[in-house]
């Protein structure tokens, strides 16, 4: 809490040859050869060195570039990797989409610096990936893979469940075939039918029986069993991994690293330190409240205005201030999807500014409820009935945080 800098760098890249029709991302269907796209990037670098300038990149150790669809810019991408490789040395992912991942961007991806590739695959199924309004086919899912496997990076992907046109068979059959092409890592996701989506306007009224709740905790138990038995374990509610093989940049997110989010729709998190430091480069930002000891930051300038931007400070923020007792809360609550859980020096740390008796009362409520047990060296755990009824454990920690989080908003200068 007291970091002067993100230990973490995420940069968003808002283009894709097509929208899904499950998407809520900030993403547009953009052409490759759109002067946009590198319009944008180079804006990002220009935003990069000024973050370095301020030495907010001191401390960095993990990145992860993803979109949107980072593959868009083919082989170029390799240069908005290199520009964040040297901030990155522990681990460095790019997001990749199996119909653009050819062989000069898988190259330029493997000799730019970056350590990890993440696919979206979300079936290997043809009929599941029309259904999803996906443009790839699952004979370039698999074959992307492999390659990326070839070309010596650690390789993710990124599977889908509780999708239309989907069975037991197809979903067994899904995760078959990403293990066979030999990747260290899966994210399983249920899909989300989100309000804006075209998945949101067709599915408006009623739920489909394709994406019940059980069906997606069948789907989700069905996929923990085979990777289990592939070597594959999982370390957060959505992810899975060979021994070794975890994303660092990921882990990062739930234990309340600090880190810092460029390009449209992009979040950070800083502490007050590392917040006082942006806004050396982003004068439009306002002060932090005396009591605020965490700081939530999303990037809501469009794509034309991040390209158009000279640096950090032609930029608008929506911004959350969390006191102390607030970030604690929080953490407990990003503990709960790993599957470690939090350690005892947290709940040490939430006892102390939260109060023993409100932190154990919680406790021994998700304990009750079976939702979290506390481990062997004084921590918790979320147990899987936990990750099943994520609100409601979510829902318990978070309820601890006093008070309201203050907001802001913070328009571009133009500077």
């Amino acid at each position: 809490m007291h970091a002067a800098g993100a230990q973490a760098l995420y940069v968003h890249v808002p283009f894709c040859r097509s929208k899904c029709a499950y998407c809520d991302f900030s993403s547009w269907a953009t052409r490759a050869d759109d002067p946009l796209v590198a319009a944008y990037a180079a804006s990002v670098g220009r935003m990069l060195a000024q973050a370095e300038a301020a030495g907010l990149l001191e401390g960095c150790r993990t990145g992860y570039l993803g979109g949107g669809t980072p593959t868009l810019m083919g082989s170029a991408v390799g240069g908005l990797l290199a520009r964040m490789a040297p901030h990155c040395p522990r681990e460095l992912s790019c997001e990749a989409n199996p119909d653009s991942l050819d062989d000069a961007t898988l190259a330029a991806i493997a000799s730019s610096g970056a350590t990890r590739v993440s696919v979206g695959v979300q079936s290997t199924s043809d009929a599941e990936l029309a259904a999803l309004g996906r443009i790839h086919t699952s004979a370039q899912a698999t074959s992307a893979l492999r390659r990326a496997v070839a070309a010596g990076l650690d390789v993710s992907c990124d599977l889908m469940c509780a999708i239309p046109r989907q069975g037991e068979k197809s979903w067994r059959r899904s995760l078959d075939d990403v293990l066979a092409a030999g990747v260290g890592h899966v994210s399983v996701y249920p899909l989300q039918i989100e309000e804006g989506t075209a998945f949101g306007r067709r599915y408006a009224v009623g739920d489909p029986a394709f994406n019940s709740e059980d069906v997606q905790a069948a789907r989700m138990a069905q996929a923990e069993h085979a990777l289990a038995a592939a070597g594959l374990h999982r370390y957060e509610v959505a992810s899975y991994a060979r021994p070794g093989k975890s994303c660092a940049h990921n882990r990062a997110y739930w234990t309340g690293v600090p880190y810092l989010g460029l390009g449209t729709g992009a979040s950070g998190m800083l502490a007050a330190e590392g917040y006082a430091h942006l806004r050396a480069v982003a004068p439009q930002l306002p002060p932090a409240p005396e009591d605020a000891a965490r700081v939530r930051l999303t990037v809501t300038s469009g794509r034309r205005q991040v390209a158009a931007a000279s640096g950090l400070a032609g930029l608008d923020f929506d911004l959350e201030f969390l006191t102390e007792p607030q970030a604690a809360a929080e953490d407990l609550m990003l503990g709960m999807r790993l599957t470690e859980g939090v350690a005892e020096g947290l709940l040490a740390h939430a006892r102390s500014v939260l109060g023993a008796g409100r932190v154990d009362g919680a406790l021994a409520e998700a304990a009750a409820e079976g939702l979290a047990h506390a481990t062997p060296a004084g921590g918790l755990a979320p147990t899987e009935r936990g990750w099943l009824l994520g609100n409601e454990l979510f829902g318990l920690m978070w309820g601890l945080a006093p008070g309201t989080v203050a907001s802001a908003s913070a328009r571009a200068t133009g500077a």
